[in-house]
């Protein structure tokens, strides 16, 4: 019996180093270049990191990203003068970009319609407005010489907080001996990419690593909103924005803000008209495109998707500069 646990034992080894070796060779597992926080507050990656990002099982997405020295994935350094033209892009993983090679980003495609310019893409998965806004704030000697400011807003993600405060917790945690296993162990990022790591994780913490599927009924019985509610979380999302602008300022000479008309209210909109505050509505050129605009197996921009968003913003910057 004794036997028979050891080969067992030495059996499955062996299967899991094989299987570690096919993930490594055939590099099926993505790259998280490192975060941290640093001396201003903004949270961001580490410098100096180049690497390849993988989304879907199978490779479906292989795209190479380069953490400049300002923390951020660019083909380019942040170097503001006031003898150049400078955009600062500023989001989310939309604009981080690391489903794209980071030599062809949509601020890449930008530069390449709009001669003269430097596009500096401030993008961080997991940025809401609060981080936008502080980061401005906190590197208020660079955005003084940069000439135009955009900045990405989903509006029903990123309206949340109507103050910023550094997540520690997170830099913490994506730091943890777990973290850095899973990290180091590509089998093990691979597996928690797709998925099969879950029930795992949800047994450790006492969950039911099965109870997906009854949670999903009820996410989906919650889906219908009534006037009331929508108001009210309008209202919501509206005062955090008042908020974040009263604590940061927002210099709307400028600033614009860069939304899908679609996916945010009118109340917010109507808002921002009556306010001065400009806004790039790329809605209709994603909703007349014959050809989608998002990755079949994620949410993100596509290649036809980011050359849209780069139109939209080129056609922007050209009418700024002629005022």
């Amino acid at each position: 019996m004794k036997k028979f646990i050891l080969k067992s034992a030495l059996y499955v080894f062996l299967i899991l180093l094989l299987l570690e070796g096919i993930v490594r060779v055939l590099h099926l597992y993505t790259e998280d270049p490192p975060r941290f926080i640093d001396d201003y507050g903004v949270e961001k990656r580490v410098p100096d990191n180049s690497g390849y990002a993988v989304t879907g099982n199978r490779n479906q997405n292989f795209s190479e990203f380069h953490i400049n020295k300002a923390g951020f994935n660019s083909h380019r350094e942040f170097e503001p003068g006031r003898d150049k033209y400078e955009v600062a892009l500023i989001g989310d993983s939309f604009i981080e970009g690391f489903h794209q090679d980071y030599d062809s980003s949509t601020g890449k495609r930008v530069e390449e319609k709009v001669k003269g310019i430097e596009v500096y893409e401030y993008g961080y998965a997991g940025y809401d407005f609060a981080n936008q806004l502080h980061l401005v704030n906190a590197y208020a000697t660079d955005f003084e010489l940069i000439d135009e400011i955009i900045l990405y807003l989903n509006y029903e993600n990123d309206l949340g907080r109507g103050i910023y405060e550094p997540n520690h917790a997170r830099i913490k945690m994506l730091s943890s001996t777990l973290f850095r296993l899973r990290d180091n162990i590509k089998l093990l990022a691979y597996g928690s990419k797709i998925g099969i790591v879950e029930p795992l994780k949800k047994l450790a913490q006492g969950g039911d690593a099965f109870d997906d599927t009854e949670d999903a009924y009820k996410t989906n019985a919650m889906n219908g909103e009534t006037d009331d509610e929508k108001r009210e979380k309008d209202e919501k999302r509206i005062a955090n924005f008042k908020s974040l602008i009263a604590l940061y300022g927002l210099d709307k000479d400028k600033t614009a803000i860069l939304l899908d008309s679609r996916k945010t209210s009118k109340r917010f909109l109507d808002f921002l008209d009556e306010n001065g505050i400009r806004y790039i509505d790329f809605a209709e050129r994603f909703e007349k495109s014959e050809k989608s605009t998002n990755l079949i197996y994620d949410h993100h921009w596509n290649a036809h998707g980011r050359e849209l968003i780069s139109e939209e913003i080129a056609g922007y910057i050209n009418k700024v500069e002629k005022r």
